[in-house]
């Protein structure tokens, strides 16, 4: 077993809706936001943690090839299980690398603005209730923490291409993956319309993908 290299797609995530990732609160205070979204524990700004994004396309790919959706799979010898890891046995070490993926420049500096403009500390908070269904009323209102839509992270994710690998069915797999969540959402509360992403401006090693250009903006990293 010999590695050759490493194949590096970069790009940004944008936010079509708000992403919620939770995150814990070191002090709750009287009247404070329990749900909050994860944040960098000296800037406090939010970032999408790798595993996280690493887990959802694992979990899409699982929907898709796997013919048991209710555990994680652990054959040790299927796509998913060679490439993103498993406790099984496999031929080779995790080929999929995902890094924590940081706001971009441009998103940096709008939140930034918002937080002096109108106290907004790089993030928005949602207001949700449960709604009785005989009378019609609100009750048990709730404050949701998360990432406004608009908002775009840099991304990183390192394949590690070994002596036997297929290299392109490598790169397809994990493009396939990244396709698959974009159609599904990231972070919770899928099913309340939050968390729908879209990749933008992706590159391997450097080039291009057609499949995934965005002309009205580019990766500022």
């Amino acid at each position: 077993m010999r590695l050759e290299k490493h194949i590096i797609i970069r790009g940004v995530i944008h936010c079509l809706s708000g992403l919620r990732i939770g995150g814990a609160k070191e002090q709750l205070e009287i009247g404070g936001v329990e749900n909050n979204i994860i944040r960098h524990p000296l800037t406090k700004q939010p970032y999408i943690p790798g595993s996280s994004l690493k887990g959802k396309m694992r979990s899409l790919l699982e929907y898709k090839h796997s013919p048991n959706t209710k555990d994680p799979c652990d054959c040790g010898s299927c796509n998913v299980c060679e490439y993103f890891g498993s406790f099984g046995l496999t031929k080779a070490p995790t080929r999929v690398l995902v890094r924590d993926a940081a706001l971009t420049k441009n998103s940096q500096e709008i939140l930034q603005e918002a937080l002096f403009e109108s106290g907004i500390h790089f993030a928005e908070i949602k207001m949700e209730n449960a709604i009785e269904r005989n009378t019609g009323r609100a009750r048990s209102p709730r404050p949701i923490e998360r990432v406004p839509a608009g908002t775009e992270f840099n991304f990183e994710i390192s394949l590690r291409k070994f002596d036997f690998d297929d290299e392109q069915a490598l790169v397809d797999f994990v493009l396939e993956g990244m396709k698959l969540l974009q159609q599904d959402y990231l972070g919770s509360s899928g099913g309340r319309g939050y968390g729908q992403i879209e990749f933008r401006n992706v590159t391997i090693d450097g080039q291009l993908v057609d499949s995934f250009r965005h002309d009205a903006g580019g990766n500022d990293k």
